[in-house]
C-alpha cells in the first residue's frame, strides 16, 4: 500500500537531509517525485518552514522559460506563472512570498530578509551571461537573488531532481567567462557545459548530504562549495565537460 506523505513525514526527511533552524536554502523540486502528499504543495512548503523557522529563508526559482519574445512582452511579476514545477508556482503565489522582477529568471522567497533578497534584479551590474537581454537586469549579476544566495553560502536542496536542474553550475560558468573569455577578447561568449557531466564530477568529490524526502531521493550541499569546486575543475580542464561556447545576443556584445 502506497504511503501518503504528511507534513510530519516530509519534515522528518528534511531533518535527515540536514536542514536546520535558521538555514537559508535554495530549492529545486519535483512535486511528483515526493509521492502522494496530503494537502499538496502547501504541505511541502509548511514542512520547510517548520524547520528553518522565522529566522530562516526559503528561495526557489520561479523562472519564466517560454520563448524570449513572450518572456519580455507578457511578463508581470505578480501574474506570470513559474514554469519550473508545481511547488515553485504554488510557492510564488503564497501570501508573504516576494518575487524578483526579472522576465525570465525571477526568484521567489519567503522568510527573513526575503524582500531584500529579491530586490534589485533589474540592475545591470556584476556577472553577465548569455541569458541577459535588453533592459532587463543581469540574471546572475551582483544584485540578483542567486548571486546573493551564493554570497550567503546558502544550501541547495535538490528534491527529487537531477543535475539538469543545477542552476548554480551557470554561476561557475559565468565566473570562468569573466576570468578568461572577457580578458581574451571574446566578450560575450558564454561557456555552456554538460550539466549531467558536471553533476557526475560533483558526486565524486562533493560534500553532499543524501536522504529520502517522501519518496524523493534528495541531496543537499553548499552553493559556495559547489560553485568553487566546479569552477576549480573548469580552470583545470573545462573541455572535459563537453563545453560549447555560445554567442550572446547582439545587445550584449562588448563591455
Amino acid at each position: 500500500m502506497m504511503q501518503v506523505q504528511t507534513r510530519e513525514t516530509l519534515r522528518a526527511g528534511l531533518r535527515e537531509l540536514g536542514l536546520v533552524e535558521g538555514d537559508t536554502v535554495w530549492v529545486h523540486s519535483s512535486f511528483k517525485s515526493l509521492g502522494s502528499v496530503e494537502g499538496g504543495a502547501g504541505t511541502v512548503v509548511a514542512a520547510f518552514e517548520d524547520i528553518v523557522g522565522p529566522r530562516g529563508l526559503i528561495a526557489m526559482p520561479s523562472f519564466n522559460l517560454v520563448s524570449w519574445e513572450d518572456r519580455t512582452k507578457t511578463w508581470g511579476v505578480e501574474t506570470t506563472p513559474s514554469t519550473v514545477g508545481w511547488i515553485t508556482e504554488f510557492f510564488r503565489k503564497m501570501p508573504g512570498t516576494y518575487r524578483s522582477d526579472h522576465c525570465s529568471h525571477s526568484v521567489a522567497a519567503r522568510g527573513e530578509q526575503s524582500e531584500k533578497l529579491v530586490s534589485g534584479h533589474l540592475l545591470r551590474e556584476g556577472l553577465r551571461s548569455r541569458w541577459d537581454r535588453g533592459c532587463w537586469g543581469y540574471v546572475f549579476g551582483t544584485n540578483s537573488p542567486m548571486w546573493k544566495l551564493y554570497q550567503r553560502e546558502a544550501k541547495v536542496i535538490m528534491l527529487g531532481v537531477d543535475y539538469e536542474s543545477a542552476t548554480y553550475t551557470h554561476i561557475a560558468e559565468c565566473l570562468y567567462r569573466a576570468r578568461h573569455l572577457d580578458s581574451n577578447g571574446k566578450q560575450g561568449d558564454h561557456p555552456f557545459t554538460n550539466l549531467t557531466r558536471v553533476g557526475e564530477f560533483w558526486e565524486e568529490v562533493g560534500d553532499i548530504n543524501y536522504a529520502k524526502v517522501g519518496d524523493a531521493t534528495s541531496r543537499m550541499f553548499s552553493t559556495a562549495r559547489y560553485v568553487q569546486t566546479v569552477l576549480g575543475q573548469f580552470e583545470s580542464d573545462i573541455d572535459a565537460f563537453d563545453v560549447r561556447y555560445l554567442s550572446p545576443p547582439e545587445d550584449l556584445v562588448g563591455p
